[in-house]
């Protein structure tokens, strides 16, 4: 491995153990936290999961940083282990879209319809409104927040490829 490869390794690593950290942070330091479990949520840290689209490595590093997020939850095992999967499918699935403007349509599905298996027993809510309040929340954070995010990432590595080359 040459000097490039090894320095754009550790660039994907850090890059992703960023996003990790920032995802716990979004999501469980105040005032993230008390509207990021539960039966109607909003979590701010999805926004987040639009990274794949530009960076697939940041997969594992949402994964991550779900997986810490909801062992402090509180939620238990299915928590901290499904909605770790639900994000890494998610993610993988956001970087595999061909436009920007659907990298969110991934989390939005896949944790409404995913998150919610759980969340409806949990909280003896019928599954159908848990899939409304968990797509309407994802909604809110992944094209809300997670999608002028990406666009300004966009714009910022256009005009960066254009003057570096």
């Amino acid at each position: 491995m040459d000097k490039s490869q090894g320095s754009e390794k550790i660039r994907k690593i850090s890059r992703a153990a960023l996003i990790a950290a920032l995802y716990v942070l979004l999501t469980i330091l105040p005032p993230f936290y008390s509207f990021s479990y539960g039966p109607i949520q909003v979590r701010v840290a999805e926004c987040l999961t639009v990274l794949p689209f530009l960076f697939p490595e940041t997969i594992w590093g949402l994964g991550l940083g779900c997986f810490l997020a909801n062992l402090v939850g509180g939620l238990g095992f299915y928590d901290f282990f499904l909605g770790t999967i639900f994000t890494i499918v998610a993610g993988y699935l956001t970087s595999r879209v061909p436009y920007p403007f659907l990298a969110p349509l991934p989390p939005v599905l896949i944790n409404g319809f995913g998150v919610s298996i759980y969340l409806s027993l949990w909280f003896r809510v019928p599954y159908l409104y848990s899939v409304l309040y968990v797509m309407l929340g994802e909604s809110i954070a992944a094209y809300g927040l997670g999608y002028p995010l990406l666009t300004f990432l966009l714009t910022k590595l256009k005009y960066y490829r254009k003057e570096h080359g």
